[in-house]
């Protein structure tokens, strides 16, 4: 590689040596088009070969600012020197062996670290999969089972994965569902974070439309088995949820016997300044989802219940792949790293974040700036601003990535410092200002 970046984590804003993308990269896509799926939704024509902390190499040898960092999922950063090692010594002893039929020491390891930092405690019992989706596949299939109901409540705006059962509750775009149905039944989707207006005039919030409304036209709500909510709704704009109305859904949850289940895929592991965004609430689920950067994008994810909620019986659940060694050796250094000192930063950075973007919403185009930790949402007045504004940030040498249809996420690793969150938000500032500019609307 370059002798420019050969301390590629030493750098604190993009270094281009191309336009992007550059003639090596164009080549790769150009490749990559030929023979892989057209549902993958590329956001721009960015090709990594390398990172270090929060900061990438690609295929021509410009340094790009990560922003998004792999949508949330290498927490912390790229090539952590502890993760690695972790990695490498497991990978040597023992790449895989089914944790479903077998034992394996560093599955027990890990499921003992989730169940201690999960708020379940000793009385916790930890399910590993490979994704986020498959985390939630088995909270519905739990709650359901465990309850004996078949219906599920989830939100607008939500996004909860793409297999039958995730897309079933997933309430943000039509696209994830058009064309596969009929999807499973049983679901019912309520506005998040938001009131409901009644016919009288007067106004209440959501858990008050679901008392109201949801289970008095609709279902019983003896009949529903849970309520999924993401802390910080993602795929619907990076809106972090009203403490009252999340505190409130907990309450709901509890006069009706539903279970509550907190989809901390995105949200959790330090994202948002606390390990579980949940513990910023003070409210406890019954069933905590996580994925995405708990092994610091390896695959690998986790359903932690309490062990009377997670008492299926032998044989009903299981995964050949899920918890497999490497990632979990990779996630107990993340779990380390985070609980160390990267959560903190995460708090740090992400109000100096926000600090520095606020001004953005002053002006005509941006509507809001929302965000908690390093969980970060601009939304723009429309879908076309905000998709050139992200293809600007890339064009400068900084990956963003959009939530939604109108809002630009700043999701950048847990380990971004200072000078680099400077870099980053003075780049975005400039990318709204020269779309602004060039008359987008």
């Amino acid at each position: 590689m370059n002798d420019q970046v050969s301390r590629l984590g030493d750098h604190s804003g993009p270094v281009l040596r191309t336009p992007l993308p550059g003639p090596r990269a164009r080549r790769t896509v150009a490749e990559d088009e030929q023979v892989t799926s057209p549902s993958l939704p590329r956001a721009y024509p960015c090709v990594p070969v390398r990172g270090e902390g929060c900061l990438i190499e690609d295929a021509d040898g410009n340094v790009l600012l990560d922003f998004n960092a792999g949508i949330a999922t290498n927490s912390t950063g790229h090539a952590h020197p502890r993760v690695v090692a972790a990695v490498q010594e497991q990978a040597a002893r023992l790449l895989h062996y089914c944790s479903s039929d077998f034992y394996v020491p560093v599955y027990a390891e890990l499921c003992a670290r989730l169940a201690g930092l999960s708020p379940f405690g000793e009385d916790a019992r930890v399910f590993l999969a490979n994704s986020g989706t498959e985390a939630v596949e088995a909270s519905l299939k739990l709650a359901r089972r465990h309850t004996g109901r078949p219906h599920v409540v989830s939100f607008l705006g939500s996004f909860h994965g793409r297999t039958y059962g995730s897309v079933s509750v997933t309430g943000s775009k039509h696209t994830y569902r058009d064309g596969f149905g009929p999807l499973p039944p049983g679901v019912f989707h309520a506005p998040y974070n938001d009131t409901f207006t009644h016919p009288d005039g007067t106004r209440t919030t959501v858990p008050g439309y679901l008392e109201d409304v949801l289970f008095t036209r609709l279902t019983a709500p003896e009949e529903v088995a849970a309520v999924l909510v993401e802390p910080v709704l993602g795929e619907g704009g990076y809106v972090p949820a009203d403490a009252d109305w999340l505190r409130g859904l907990r309450a709901l949850c509890d006069r009706h016997g539903i279970l509550l289940i907190a989809d901390e895929v995105q949200t959790g592991c330090g994202r948002t300044g606390a390990f579980w965004a949940c513990d910023r609430y003070g409210v406890t689920p019954d069933i905590l989802l996580a994925g995405k950067g708990l092994a610091s994008g390896l695959p690998l994810s986790a359903m932690i219940a309490r062990a009377g909620v997670m008492d299926w019986p032998v044989g009903t659940h299981g995964s050949t792949f899920g918890g497999n060694p490497v990632s979990c050796a990779a996630a107990l250094a993340t779990a380390d790293l985070v609980t160390g000192s990267l959560a903190e930063n995460a708090l740090k950075q992400g109000a100096f974040l926000l600090d520095r973007l606020q001004h953005l919403a002053d002006g005509p185009h941006v509507e809001s700036v929302t965000g908690l930790g390093l969980m970060i949402g601009v939304t723009f007045a429309s879908a076309r601003f905000a998709a050139e504004v992200e293809a600007a940030c890339f064009r400068r040498g900084l990956l963003v990535l959009q939530a939604g249809d109108r809002t630009v996420r700043v999701s950048p690793p847990l380990v971004l410092r200072e000078d680099q969150a400077a870099a980053g938000a003075d780049l975005l500032c400039e990318a709204v200002a020269a779309c602004a500019a060039a008359g987008i609307r």
